[in-house]
């Protein structure tokens, strides 16, 4: 039976179904084939309202409308004038400063295609001023935006956490050297294309003088309150004075406040949008995460986990090496065609008992999981930053992920780091 779920989930996948028709099925269809089954229809309802009564899931809403709010209140601008201040003379300095800005905007939003937005919107155009390839400049902040889901506070970490029971908390602090070192790679990438391509340093010069001409201590004054956003947030969660759900909330009312108040960038005209595009946002999230936090429920009354772990000891002979490798082969191929939260909250319940009997730790196991799937929003044909980034220069979306390719190298790379060192996770952990 447990092949036939998940056959009739791929098969729904590939065939166009939308997710949450293809899981809601998989999911009754136990209690219809099965008699005396005990995830009845009954079973199936309580459990999808039961599913959502959860505190660390308001996370998810909160997180992101504040990164909606920021994106609208163009805090991505003020943080991208800032690095371009230091590095931006440097070999390579305006496509870095688009990645760190991508980095550095992944600790506000959360989200892979916020960050994609808010940074491409500004980047891209500033790119391409300056002579870069327009291809070149949205596949690499399409694949930079991917920084928003690993980089805390994430998403995909918090949904993890909802689904598996392991702090949340711990898995932001294992996001940090990852989201990093993910970075550096595609940063070496970025440096590699620019001695090979070349750069017009007159106008980047030219450029990054208007920038400076200010001087450092207005531009600092106008960046201070965008820089402290992720200090307010992560350093509330790691000191203890905030749970994650509490940061959600507080990442709210700071934005608020900076947006309307300080910077000015926002009105209380555009609240009402900006609310309506949270609720569209999370909406299909919420309906595909419950389904799929009961779809693992149902597995679990079919033995599946349990299963698994013993399919892998006995097929992996205790090889660790070989199994966070298939796994990574696994993952990879999904996220090409599945949204990174439905993915996490189906595979992360079975998946911590076999790799808990292999020794990995659950904390670095939501890591390696996380990556992989931040990759498969770039990866072609379906990665959905890719979608968001095409738009901007009006190209097609196979093109842009074409060129996508040499940092999805890079991001593979720092993946396979991220798998076989454990401690780039664990390190702040102790």
């Amino acid at each position: 039976m447990v092949f036939t779920l998940f056959f009739v989930l791929l098969g729904g996948l590939i065939l166009g179904v939308p997710i949450a028709v293809a899981l809601g099925f998989a999911t009754i269809l136990p209690g219809i084939t099965i008699p005396g089954f005990p995830a009845s229809m009954a079973y199936i309802v309580r459990n999808v309202v039961s599913a959502l009564d959860s505190t660390p899931m308001l996370a998810i809403p909160l997180f992101i409308l504040s990164g909606n709010i920021m994106t609208k209140g163009k805090i991505s601008d003020k943080l991208f004038n800032f690095f371009a201040y230091f590095i931006g003379d440097f070999p390579a300095g305006i496509p870095i400063t688009a990645i760190i800005t991508c980095l550095f905007y992944g600790a506000i939003s959360g989200s892979g295609v916020a960050t994609t937005a808010a940074v491409g919107g500004m980047a891209i155009p500033f790119l391409v001023s300056l002579g870069y390839d327009k291809v070149y400049s949205a596949a690499l902040v399409a694949t930079a935006g991917s920084l928003g889901v690993i980089i805390p506070p994430s998403i995909p970490f918090v949904t993890f956490g909802v689904v598996t029971g392991i702090s949340i908390g711990n898995l932001f602090i294992a996001g940090i050297i990852p989201g990093i070192t993910i970075g550096l790679c595609l940063m070496i990438y970025a440096y590699i294309y620019a001695r090979v391509h070349g750069e017009d340093k007159e106008k980047i010069s030219e450029k990054v003088k208007t920038l400076r001409a200010g001087g450092l201590f207005r531009l600092f004054r106008e960046s201070f309150w965008a820089l402290l956003t992720p200090v307010i947030i992560l350093g509330g969660i790691y000191s203890g004075v905030v749970t994650p759900t509490e940061a959600a909330a507080v990442s709210v009312f700071y934005a608020l406040i900076v947006c309307l108040f300080v910077y000015r960038s926002l009105n209380f005209k555009e609240l009402g949008g900006i609310l309506t595009d949270t609720v569209k946002s999370y909406a299909p999230i919420v309906v595909l995460l419950s389904l799929a936090i009961v779809f693992g429920r149902v597995l679990a009354l079919l033995q599946a986990p349990v299963a698994l772990r013993d399919f892998i000891l006995t097929y992996f002979a205790g090889n660790k090496f070989v199994f966070l490798l298939a796994l990574n082969v696994i993952l990879l191929i999904l996220g090409m065609f599945m949204d990174v939260g439905p993915a996490i909250a189906i595979l992360a319940p079975m998946m911590l008992a076999s790799s808990g009997a292999l020794g990995v730790d659950p904390v670095h196991l939501g890591v390696i999981m996380v990556v992989n799937l931040a990759i498969g929003m770039v990866t072609p044909p379906f990665g959905v930053d890719l979608f968001v980034a095409a738009p901007l220069i009006n190209e097609n979306v196979m093109k842009v992920g074409i060129k996508a390719i040499p940092f999805i190298i890079a991001f593979i790379f720092a993946l396979a780091l991220i798998t076989y060192i454990p401690q780039m996770s664990l390190f702040f952990l102790g």
